[in-house]
């Protein structure tokens, strides 16, 4: 692995903690279902972008379910975040509209 390479991935690690720490600390300060959303969204980009650096490392080596060649978490990861972002814009287009 080059320099640039390290400096990416360590920037996305601090990056993605820091965004994780803060929308932890905004959950703990709200109860709006739309924010918690956004909230579990934030946290679930942080792991996807921690995961590749355990397969990296080699702390999940071993216990990966492919679906073809493509690993299941490269599946999931990605649409758990965006799931939990559309539920909260879904959240949030029905509290201003009325409905869908």
């Amino acid at each position: 692995m080059d320099a640039g390479q390290l400096v990416f991935m360590y920037s996305r690690l601090v990056l993605g903690a820091l965004a994780a720490f803060l929308a932890i600390t905004l959950w703990s300060k709200t109860r709006d279902t739309a924010w918690m959303l956004i909230v579990i969204g934030t946290v679930a980009a942080y792991v996807e972008t921690v995961y590749p650096v355990f397969e990296m490392t080699g702390v999940s080596a071993g216990n990966t379910v492919y679906i073809g060649s493509v690993p299941l978490a490269a599946i999931l990861l990605p649409a758990v975040r965006t799931a939990f972002f559309i539920a909260a814009f879904l959240v949030m287009i029905k509290r201003r509209y009325g409905r869908l």
